[in-house]
């Protein structure tokens, strides 16, 4: 196989690039992680030597460079891991759609809640729009897990990219402690439970970088 190389931030605080190094490990693949910290002088300098857009995360394979968590996703779905997309063509088409819309959208709960792996901040940064963003990601759950979700533990029963865009949310809701219905909390249990995941909080916790404004970082995230 042609070399794999992904471009990430700190694993405490890049919710981007959770959501691809999170799909390629769930797809077994072998790839070459480097890892540049977002709060240094030459952060950017140093993305910049991989990414047209100065941010992370960025797929380097052989001579191609993909950039945006989404199109990477969709890139090791279509060379390297079909599997991560349901074969049912509702099905698939919702998982994208709920993907692009994790991708573009909810830029209040991204205000409020920034990523940050190893913290406690319980009921911190919930105003009333980021509770808007909330509901709207509780009620998309709840009907994919009811419409797709059958037998298996994720959104569309096996795990997909579209539970790869997610998994930053879940590292969320337990950093500001929100309350999630049973089936929103059996959903994000499963995901916080993949060796994958628990590997990335792990790593996440004994990185000693602290950024002491958590927004900033969306300059060089994304």
């Amino acid at each position: 196989m042609a070399q794999l190389i992904l471009v990430i931030g700190n694993k405490n605080y890049s919710s981007w690039s959770l959501r691809p190094w999170l799909a390629m490990k769930q797809a077994g693949l072998d790839f070459t992680e480097v890892r540049i910290p977002l709060d240094l002088p030459n952060s950017l300098q140093e993305i910049q030597r991989y990414s047209p857009t100065g941010k992370v995360p960025i797929l380097v394979h052989d001579d191609l460079t993909i950039w945006e968590s989404i199109a990477i996703c969709e890139y090791i779905v279509d060379y390297f891991a079909p599997e991560l997309l349901p074969r049912d063509r509702a099905a698939r088409a919702i998982a994208r759609s709920i993907s692009a819309e994790m991708h573009a959208g909810f830029h209040n709960l991204r205000q409020g809640m920034p990523m940050d792996c190893r913290s406690r901040y319980p009921n911190e940064g919930i105003t009333l729009e980021v509770q808007a963003d909330i509901e709207r990601i509780k009620k998309l759950w709840q009907e994919c897990r009811n419409q797709f979700g059958g037998k298996g533990k994720f959104l569309f029963g096996d795990f997909t990219i579209a539970d790869a865009m997610f998994a930053p949310v879940i590292s969320r809701f337990a950093t500001y402690g929100v309350q999630l219905d049973p089936v929103g909390q059996d959903y994000a249990e499963a995901i916080w439970s993949l060796p994958a995941m628990q590997e990335w909080i792990d790593i996440a916790s004994q990185e000693t970088e602290t950024i002491a404004d958590l927004h900033s970082i969306q300059l060089l995230d994304g």
